[in-house]
């Protein structure tokens, strides 16, 4: 078989035997009990951030992929209103988050 590895052949469902378990596909998330919410925020920000320029800011560096039309729109926006990209998706994410 094609792309699998020799003496690992891939048995068809119908020549398994009646009682080998069939496996999930997917496995379920580890459920982490008596996690505090807040403490887990804290700790995702301070793993996946690095302290900005003006204190109380935060640099979290994101790779967005946008369709055409919707990074064409946000482009015009910022250079209607003479600022960056940036600026503007942090704009729009205060006015969401609130």
């Amino acid at each position: 078989m094609a792309g699998v590895p020799a003496g690992r052949r891939l048995t068809p469902r119908s020549e398994r035997s009646a009682d080998e378990p069939e496996l999930p596909l997917t496995t379920r998330p580890k459920h982490r009990g008596g996690v505090d919410p807040e403490n887990a925020v804290k700790v995702a920000i301070a793993r996946r951030t690095k302290p900005g320029a003006p204190p109380g800011l935060v640099r979290l560096v994101l790779t967005l992929e946008l369709r055409l039309a919707l990074a064409e729109k946000l482009s015009g926006t910022a250079i209607r209103e003479g600022k960056n990209l940036e600026a503007v998706v942090i704009d729009l994410l205060e006015v969401g988050a609130k």
